[in-house]
């Protein structure tokens, strides 16, 4: 592939004989949509519409670093989540379809018009937040982080994406809250196990050890935020958070333990248990 004229229909079955990965032909749309500052449904509508030489090198540029293992939100910078399009780096975890789910379930917690406190444990690029923010635009949101370089990128999409609700505060889980009652905390916490073969393996390599893994049971965080988020919410308050596919059992016994009432464990849209949730 060099800058020699091409449709858009040719790079992108040139492309899916390059990449080897679980999604090539989903990584190679959007990737060339990038370079081209289009959306997806673009490619399909306008097939036979040359690319320019330079988004050509651009699209040749990615792909090799795509087939090297680099993530398409790294390289891309963006990711979209729960329809606000977010700016990522390698300082944090990239948004996955799967968060969503606690996303869903917060908001069935959070009447349309209601002015409720809410925290945000491990923000990140900012994406549950923001998300619910959008969503819930009267109710006060503090996101934490314990790192400074996730707080920069989750207070630029914030900014970038006009949203005026969320207050973004440094610490780890819920050492920065102030002192007050919330009515919901959420978290999508590092867990996975420090020996997670995994964490070997796609695109988890590009992304920060500290936002995956968590002890060797994957659950040193979580009894963290259990715990702590017990102290900081209102009567009635809900804690949810979300964790890995086989760790619902151990997840709702560490709620059981610290005394959460209405405790259930939920499933995401692949049927995958992945969000556990109880009350004060």
């Amino acid at each position: 592939m060099n800058g020699t004229p091409r449709s858009i229909k040719t790079l992108l079955a040139q492309a899916t004989r390059t990449l080897a990965t679980t999604s090539t032909r989903l990584d190679a749309e959007v990737l060339l949509g990038a370079c081209l500052d289009k959306p997806r449904s673009y490619l399909h509508a306008w097939p036979e519409q040359v690319v320019e030489a330079e988004q050509q090198v651009q699209f040749l540029a990615w792909l090799q670093r795509r087939a090297a293992g680099e993530p398409v939100s790294h390289l891309t910078g963006r990711r979209e989540f729960w329809s606000l399009d977010l700016t990522v780096t390698a300082d944090t975890l990239i948004p996955r379809p799967e968060t969503e789910t606690l996303v869903a379930l917060a908001l069935e917690k959070i009447p349309d018009t209601s002015t409720a406190s809410i925290a945000d444990l491990g923000t990140g690029s900012g994406a549950i937040a923001l998300a619910i923010a959008r969503e819930r635009p009267h109710a006060g949101i503090i996101a934490t982080d314990i790192s400074v370089a996730a707080l920069a990128v989750a207070s630029g999409n914030a900014q970038r994406l006009g949203i005026r609700n969320v207050q973004f505060t440094r610490g780890a889980w819920c050492a920065p809250l102030p002192d007050r009652p919330f009515d919901v905390i959420l978290s999508n916490p590092p867990y996975i196990a420090d020996s997670d073969p995994h964490l070997q393996t796609g695109d988890v390599r590009h992304e920060p050890r500290s936002a995956l893994a968590a002890g060797p049971l994957g659950l040193d965080d979580l009894q963290v935020i259990v715990r702590c988020a017990r102290d900081h919410l209102a009567n009635d308050g809900w804690l949810i958070v979300e964790h890995g596919y086989d760790q619902g059992s151990q997840v709702l016994r560490l709620f059981t333990d610290q005394g959460y009432r209405d405790s259930s464990d939920r499933i995401d849209d692949a049927g995958i248990s992945r969000v556990t949730m109880g009350r004060r």
